[in-house]
């Protein structure tokens, strides 16, 4: 099983590098003004604080905890949870990688210095724990935990810790993801279910990823299903979603040693955000619906371009129509 794994990963490291030939003539990069943003720290060097610096005694054991839950939060808080049954199966580190710690994988350096901040979408102050809860409601198609429970207390003390050298009101530029430049053409899910022979190794042919023996938490993560992220998540924006593949897919590629290319993918970000997933009600977010950003796949929008340009694009058109709508108002 070991050798047709690895003959398997060689194959599909082949057949990537081979297409990255592939180039579009033109890219947009996104705009920044499109996303609401804070004083960034042009610090890609940032990394999280020595473990061994947690201090010891009630403190220390309560960031532990926090990031015991962030590294598995199924364990504790999902289907077969050993604290409550309220989230899916994923973990947090499954979008935030390495317990919220590496560069350009969503990161949690910026939460301790940015919270509580505006944030568009709900068009509301937010706190830590209510960005959590978000996470859990949407990332984890589950419900949300008590903010006063030792869970969340221990999840925020964490976090706290990660981000305690990132001055306040500022965040590092490896905080979240490299936005990838926007192609001049529709991501394509067709060429995208191709790139995804990539992914199959550990996510699988079907993309429901791996349990672990023990059934109480994905070693893989599945892409899609119900026991996957819903509609609501900040990965189903293919913005993000390509944005983190590049960065951080196949297993082991990152900021420095990418695999695939930046047109690879757009596309396999939108092959995988065209399968069924569970469906979250966004009819409250965006209240202002001129806010909502290019690839936000759910109308009404203030401009005539279709959900499903929304979703997969070309952008530029979107983008130039807003800016047009702005300009006469």
């Amino acid at each position: 099983m070991t050798v047709f794994l690895l003959t398997a990963a060689i194959g599909v490291f082949v057949y990537i590098h081979s297409n990255n030939n592939e180039r579009s003539k033109t890219v947009i990069k996104p705009k920044e003004t499109e996303i609401s943003q804070q004083n960034q720290v042009n610090n890609a060097d940032w990394k999280a604080p020595d473990e061994a610096t947690i201090p010891t005694g009630k403190t220390g054991d309560e960031i532990r905890y926090g990031k015991e839950l962030i590294a598995h939060t199924s364990v504790y808080l999902g289907p077969k949870g050993k604290v409550k049954a309220i989230s899916n199966g994923m973990n947090c580190q499954n979008c935030h990688n390495q317990a919220g710690t590496k560069p350009y994988s969503f990161n949690f350096s910026a939460v301790a210095s940015t919270y509580p901040q505006f944030r568009v979408r709900s068009g509301s102050l937010v706190s830590i724990a209510q960005r959590i809860n978000s996470c859990f409601n949407r990332s984890l198609n589950g419900q949300s935990l008590d903010t006063a429970c030792k869970e969340m207390k221990a999840m925020i003390a964490y976090l706290k810790w990660i981000g305690q050298g990132v001055p306040k009101g500022t965040k590092p530029a490896n905080a979240g993801v490299a936005k990838l430049p926007y192609l001049n053409r529709a991501a394509d899910p067709i060429k995208g279910k191709i790139v995804f022979v990539a992914c199959e190794v550990c996510h699988g042919k079907d993309g429901q990823g791996k349990l672990s023996e023990q059934g109480t938490e994905y070693i893989f993560p599945p892409l899609w299903g119900k026991h996957s992220y819903d509609d609501g998540a900040g990965l189903y924006r293919l913005a993000n979603f390509a944005g983190f593949v590049k960065n951080n897919m196949p297993f082991g590629a990152d900021y420095e040693h990418p695999v695939l290319s930046d047109q690879q993918a757009w596309d396999v970000a939108a092959f995988v955000n065209s399968q069924p997933r569970p469906h979250k009600d966004q009819s409250k977010d965006y209240s202002k619906i001129s806010d909502k950003p290019a690839d936000f796949p759910f109308g009404p929008y203030i401009d005539s371009f279709s959900e499903r340009q929304h979703k997969y694009g070309p952008y530029q058109p979107i983008l130039l129509a807003k800016n047009k709508i702005a300009e006469e108002k």
